[in-house]
């Protein structure tokens, strides 16, 4: 039962890890539609910015300033340069475009920090444990990563919903030259909200500093993951990422935490470890085959 508990909250957490990533790219295809593979480039960007700040002055408020500071700049800086002249074009360009920044910034972090990894610590105030059940411990530090991905779904849905801003945001991906018309600068505002991706994928990054390592490459091994969530809670839809985020993380954790355990009933250690982690890869795309399957715009499409 504890370890059951442990591995459901492990779930969570990297379901609000995902949904952080999931929200800007969701934001940006559904607002814009620009199809941004270079999102997990911002995610690494932010972590790496973490990682230099905290090795440099050993503070983690600092470091967490750095990280968002860093990729919220470069992804308005992007689009300001790059995406912005690619609106009107197919998204085929966009796919060849954004692959390339991909490539951009990987040699780009080659060249600056080496491919060695770098580690980060957890922060001094969130190490340790604490007791969330009589004999179940918990990591800290993962429990404020769920606190603060909740928090971040919160706010993105008092933006988005409750406020004029969200109400321009929105407006502008259905009736774009209304709110032209109407005087809105819907240039800034795209700007603005490829900023407020860019933002998200770095504190996703900047959270998982410590848990993994930062390494060139790194936003590429959660993207597609996060595409699935995308394609699971439905384009444009923040609600829909939170749920996606949330199931993806459920499922993959718990998968790749018994299914290679059931095998060793009936196989070897190694070829059961080699075939669970297989089925286990394969547990969340199966998941998005049934969710298509019954919904074929997502749990929670955004024009529904």
């Amino acid at each position: 039962m504890a370890l059951l508990l442990e591995q459901l909250l492990n779930g969570v957490q990297l379901g609000v890890t995902l949904f952080l990533l999931a929200a800007g790219l969701t934001l940006v295809f559904g607002i814009m539609g620009v199809i941004n593979l270079a999102h997990g480039s911002l995610y690494m960007v932010g972590a790496y910015a973490a990682a230099v700040a905290a090795s440099s002055t050993g503070s983690a408020v600092v470091a967490l300033l750095a990280g968002l500071a860093a990729a919220a700049a470069v992804g308005m800086v992007v689009e300001y340069a790059v995406l912005r002249r690619l609106y009107a074009r197919d998204h085929l360009d966009q796919v060849l475009a954004t692959f390339g920044l991909i490539l951009f910034f990987n040699e780009g972090m080659v060249l600056l920090f080496g491919r060695q990894p770098l580690f980060v610590n957890v922060p001094e105030a969130l190490r340790g444990t604490v007791r969330v059940l009589p004999g179940v411990d918990y990591p800290i530090y993962r429990l404020a990563i769920i606190a603060v991905g909740l928090l971040v779904a919160l706010g993105l849905y008092v933006l988005i919903q409750r406020t004029r801003v969200g109400m321009l945001v929105r407006a502008g991906a259905t009736h774009r030259e209304m709110v032209r018309a109407l005087g809105v600068d819907v240039r800034l505002l795209y700007t603005l909200v490829f900023g407020l991706g860019a933002f998200l994928a770095g504190l996703a990054g900047v959270m998982t500093g410590p848990i993994l390592s930062v390494q060139v490459g790194m936003g590429e091994q959660i993207l597609i993951l996060t595409f699935v969530v995308v394609v699971i809670g439905g384009i444009g839809s923040v609600r829909g990422a939170l749920f996606g985020a949330v199931l993806v993380g459920l499922v993959d954790t718990v998968l790749r935490a018994y299914v290679p355990g059931l095998l060793r009933q009936v196989m070897e250690g190694s070829e059961a470890d080699a075939l669970g982690a297989g089925l286990a890869s394969m547990g969340v795309y199966l998941l998005m085959a049934l969710v298509l399957l019954v919904k074929p715009r997502g749990l929670f499409p955004a024009h529904a």
